[in-house]
């Protein structure tokens, strides 16, 4: 399937589906014209607009509109949509799932039987290409649905087709393995945590972006101490 021909729909627009979009965006796989997101009032699409892509207040005109649709409302949201949309999915659909917690079982459920379903688990990277994404498929989806997906999110970062049970285990992980890596560069090279980032950093690019959003929060400090412990523990272990 060519990208041009590929209309993307989100139903539900928030930061998750806004990072996935900005990463397929960005990598030039899909143009903006073929977006379009829905979200019940215009409080999160105004960003989706300038970026022109387009939007709209009706879940069901993203089906009508879209072939290869995200689901991304939160989780005691979604049965009511799933219901809504329900009459509108048939089987040219691919229906992605990015709902945290909700299982392929339950979204086969509540979707007509034999939709191709996939579950998918992203982390915020995606955003910056860095991503580090894995995907589950329902009983419906076969292996053409799985490559289009990963074909397409392969320019957002890895991404990778793994057994539902997994979906759960990288939630916790995604997270933190980034912060573990730099650790392990770290004890490898020697070299001072400035000076590894000042590696990966393109002046004024993405990752330095990046870097500055987590600055900001306290996250800094809380990674700061999860790489020392493993580094302080690493050095244990070596003169054990």
């Amino acid at each position: 399937m060519e990208a041009v021909e590929l209309r993307v729909g989100f139903v539900g627009a928030g930061r998750m589906a806004g990072g996935l979009a900005r990463g397929l965006l960005r990598a030039g796989k899909v143009p903006a014209s073929s977006i379009l997101a829905s979200a019940p009032s215009d409080r999160n699409l105004d960003a989706w607009r300038e970026s022109g892509c387009r939007t709209t207040h009706c879940n069901l005109e993203v089906l009508q509109e879209s072939t290869l649709v995200f689901l991304a409302t939160k989780p005691h949201v979604l049965p009511g949509v799933l219901q809504e949309i329900r009459p509108a999915v048939g089987p040219h659909h691919v229906v992605v799932s990015l709902v945290a917690g909700v299982t392929l079982q339950a979204l086969q459920r509540l979707l007509p039987a034999g939709t191709k379903v996939l579950r998918l688990m992203p982390n915020l990277p995606c955003v910056v290409q860095a991503g580090a994404m894995v995907f589950a498929r329902g009983s419906g989806a076969g292996d053409g649905d799985a490559t289009l997906l990963k074909d397409l999110l392969s320019s957002c970062g890895l991404c990778e087709e793994v057994p539902e049970s997994y979906i759960n285990i990288h939630t916790g992980l995604s997270g933190s393995g980034v912060a573990y890596g730099a650790a392990k560069m770290m004890l490898e090279t020697g070299e001072h945590p400035a000076k590894l980032r000042a590696d990966v950093c393109t002046p004024g690019g993405t990752t330095i972006h990046a870097l500055h959003q987590l600055e900001k929060g306290a996250l800094r400090a809380t990674v700061m101490n999860a790489v020392e412990a493993a580094t302080n523990r690493a050095s244990e272990v070596a003169e054990d």
